[in-house]
């Protein structure tokens, strides 16, 4: 099995950072410098078919959670903090339920546990340029700033959109196939290491009610909202973002 490629910078605690279905590893570029600089080992991915990672067939939740099972281990860690973006949250909760041995704790931030709680067709019309002779440059230019919310920062726009822009057309419909059978609510009360859920109060895709109703189901939850934050958290406001993540990282972490 081909490993998916990833940047890495730091050293301690591995925090595996997965990248939602409009993006690359570039979309976590801010938070793989702040997380290496607080002492941790910060990984990002590009998913299966994104970047130069190789694609996988079939394209199937199945699938990018075994790509990701098999990076956890090359890494070589004693259990794993996963931070999950939008499709990124699909697979980590799909980790999380197929080997949950391997994770230390949990975030989730813009996701939801089912294709049911998360607003897709806000990213179908966009798409449709694609089939107009657009380029994903085109897509970025007209989802990202639906994505976002008014207090978001200028540059992590920017860079959300560059981030779009290298997303290959034919996997990012493949994703969005795969993202329409995803269902995990079920799994929810079996995840048991502590899960911090981040919302964006302006998020369309995944509503700060959705993730409310997800952390009521998971045990060892924290829920955090942004204000005046859309979809893209981690880069509308990466300091405020960051300081959330650190300040739930530093708590004491369980042992396996």
């Amino acid at each position: 099995m081909s490993l998916p490629t990833f940047t890495t910078l730091g050293a301690g605690h591995t925090v595996l950072m997965l990248h939602g279905i409009a993006a690359t590893h570039l979309a976590f570029a801010p938070q793989v410098e702040s997380l290496a600089i607080a002492g941790y080992r910060a990984v990002a991915w590009d998913m299966p078919g994104y970047g130069v990672s190789p694609p996988i067939e079939p394209y199937t939740f199945k699938g990018l959670a075994e790509r990701c099972i098999a990076l956890i281990q090359a890494l070589q860690c004693r259990g794993v903090t996963l931070i999950g973006h939008d499709m990124g949250g699909m697979v980590a909760q799909e980790v999380v339920a197929r080997r949950p041995e391997l994770v230390d704790r949990l975030v989730l931030c813009g996701t939801s546990a089912s294709s049911a709680g998360f607003n897709a067709q806000l990213v179908q019309h966009p798409a449709t340029a694609l089939d107009h002779g657009g380029s994903m440059g085109d897509v970025a230019q007209m989802l990202v700033p639906q994505m976002v919310g008014p207090s978001s920062l200028p540059e992590g726009v920017r860079l959300a959109q560059h981030a779009m822009s290298q997303v290959h057309p034919s996997t990012f419909r493949r994703a969005l196939q795969a993202l329409a059978n995803f269902d995990r609510g079920a799994s929810l009360d079996l995840i048991h290491v502590p899960t911090l859920l981040v919302a964006g109060e302006q998020d369309r895709h995944a509503p700060p009610r959705v993730m409310k109703q997800m952390g009521q189901r998971i045990a060892s939850s924290t829920y955090y909202e942004m204000r005046g934050i859309g979809h893209l958290q981690n880069l509308e406001a990466p300091d405020d973002f960051d300081a959330a993540v650190l300040n739930f990282l530093a708590l004491p972490r369980l042992l396996h």
